[in-house]
Formats: structure tokens, C-alpha cells, sequence
């Protein structure tokens, strides 16, 4: 797919969206079953555009309008899950337990940046680092389980913990 690098023109981002945004919406509703999650992602989509600083080549603007909003659709799902898992294992605590709705949605927005730092991981460094932390399993036992070297669980370990500290130092600050 070619972009322009330039940044965008205000007329060339206002003719996108006026040829396209009614294909886009009309697309994802197809996807979503749900005209308000549709005009939500649309929305979302040109935002990216706008934050991207980079218009689609004129026969690629459907194609590139549809990568975008796929991706975000998985996103939306990915979120949904993550959330309906988190309010059923809430759902199981006694209810003197159970945190307020502002401390659970600060939870679930931590699930959800975790789990984007965890699906950027190579697949045997999020393997491994989650086997060392969630299991406990010892990185002799991770080698053999994804069969390579101890130094490489090492490696992996490594890695993941990197990409996790550099989530942590990316978060805004109060």
C-alpha cells in the first residue's frame, strides 16, 4: 500500500472522509452488527489517519480505510474479552471485596495495556515470560517445555521484561 509522507492536507482528510465515510460505516456495520460501534470505529479510523500525518494514495483509500478498521476491530473485540473476564472472576468475590466501577475500570485499562505489550512479543518471549511468572516454572523446565536452550528462555525472559519496563516508562505521568 503507497502513502504519501507529507502531512495531510485540511481538503485532502475532508475529501476522504466525504467519499468514503459512509462506505466505511456502512462496512463495519456489516462486521459489527451494531451501527454504534460501526460510527465509533469509523471515527477512530480517520483519527488515526489525521494522527498518522499520512493520506492513502487515491485508488488505495478504501484498502487502506479497511486496514485500519480491521485492526481496530480486533482491538474492540480484544477489549470486550478482556473485560468479560475480568467483571467474571469480580463477579465471584464477595461483594465487600469488590472494587469500586472507577477501580475497575483502571484494571481492565491495565488488562488491555498489558496484554498489547504482551501480543507484541515475539511468541517464545511471551511464552516464556509467562510460564516463568504466572507458572513459576524454572527456565530449565520453560527450555524444555519450548524446546531451546536455558540461555535462550534467558534471552526471551529478557526480552519481555524490556518491552514491559518500556510500556511502564511510556505511561503519562499525574
Amino acid at each position: 500500500m503507497s502513502v504519501q509522507e507529507s502531512a495531510l492536507p485540511r481538503q485532502g482528510i475532508e475529501g476522504l472522509y466525504a467519499e468514503h465515510h459512509g462506505w466505511l460505516r456502512g462496512w463495519l456495520r456489516s462486521r459489527l452488527g451494531n451501527a454504534f460501534d460501526a460510527a465509533d470505529l469509523a471515527h477512530d479510523t480517520y483519527l488515526r489517519i489525521l494522527s498518522s500525518g499520512r493520506m492513502p494514495e487515491p485508488q488505495q483509500s478504501r484498502q487502506h480505510l479497511a486496514q485500519i478498521a480491521k485492526g481496530l476491530v480486533i482491538d474492540l473485540y480484544r477489549r470486550r474479552q478482556i473485560e468479560a473476564a475480568y467483571l467474571e472472576a469480580l463477579a465471584r468475590l464477595p461483594q465487600p471485596l469488590a472494587p469500586s466501577a472507577e477501580d475497575c475500570a483502571l484494571a481492565v485499562q491495565a488488562l488491555i495495556d498489558i496484554d498489547a505489550v504482551l501480543n507484541g512479543l515475539p511468541p517464545k518471549a511471551r511464552e516464556a515470560l509467562l510460564l516463568r511468572k504466572l507458572d513459576g516454572m524454572s527456565y530449565r523446565d520453560i527450555a524444555a517445555r519450548l524446546r531451546v536452550s536455558v540461555s535462550s528462555v534467558e534471552k526471551y525472559v529478557a526480552t519481555a521484561l524490556l518491552a514491559c519496563c518500556q510500556a511502564q516508562l511510556a505511561l503519562p505521568r499525574d
